[in-house]
């Protein structure tokens, strides 16, 4: 019964805590606008920098990582509270948040796509993952300047880089990189229209206060 409740309770909390979408909430408080329609319509991060500048894609930035590792400390903190050691809170807490951020249940369900939040839950469970996927991430967006390819890739690498790492560490692999592939899954079905356009050659790349 205690990972019932330890279950529910992360669940509950990391959900209602991705719903917190810092990308509408900052862009309604400041500009009385709704991201979602403006640039690529997505309430993330890269649209607030394209659309608004720094001035608001750093604070935007801030909330979603956060949220991420805010998520991960709930489960651990909740996991521990119950007594709870079969199954890691902190995954739980991970995957409810992204949910979440795509799905946010203040904003009629439609967030953002969960690169940024993904990457704060990653900063958490393993930095070691996390500094792969941002090199790869950052490597593929100065050489491409499309940010969805490097979201994309990001992705990919996650789970494999989780299985090497854990591997190398002496450690059972077998749920970090369960939950690692539900998490790239999210993240690369929430950017399938990216992918389309990649395919199609109509991809945007990456620039600054861009409101179209």
């Amino acid at each position: 019964m205690e990972i019932f409740w330890a279950g529910v309770i992360t669940a509950a909390a990391s959900y209602l805590l991705g719903s917190l979408n810092f990308a509408i909430i900052l862009t309604h408080i400041f500009k009385k606008e709704d991201i979602r329609t403006y640039g690529s319509g997505n309430a993330g991060m890269t649209n607030v920098l394209r659309t608004y500048g720094f001035s608001l894609a750093i604070p935007t930035l801030i909330g979603d990582f956060g949220k991420g590792v805010l998520a991960v400390f709930i489960g651990r903190w909740v996991f521990e509270a119950f007594g709870v050691t079969a199954l890691n809170g902190e995954y739980v807490g991970g995957l409810f948040v992204l949910i979440g951020h795509i799905f946010p249940l203040f904003f009629k369900f439609k967030g953002g796509k969960g690169a940024m939040t993904s990457l704060g839950i990653m900063a958490l469970i393993n930095y070691k993952v996390f500094l792969t996927v941002i090199i790869v991430a950052a490597i593929i967006i100065a050489t491409t300047r499309y940010v969805s390819l490097a979201s994309i890739i990001g992705a990919v690498v996650y789970p494999i880089s989780t299985y090497i790492i854990t591997v190398r560490l002496g450690t059972a692999p077998i749920l970090d990189v369960v939950f690692a592939v539900m998490f790239a899954i999210m993240v690369i079905i929430m950017h399938r229209e990216n992918i389309k356009r990649l395919i199609n050659g109509t991809e945007r790349k990456f620039s600054i206060g861009n409101r179209k």
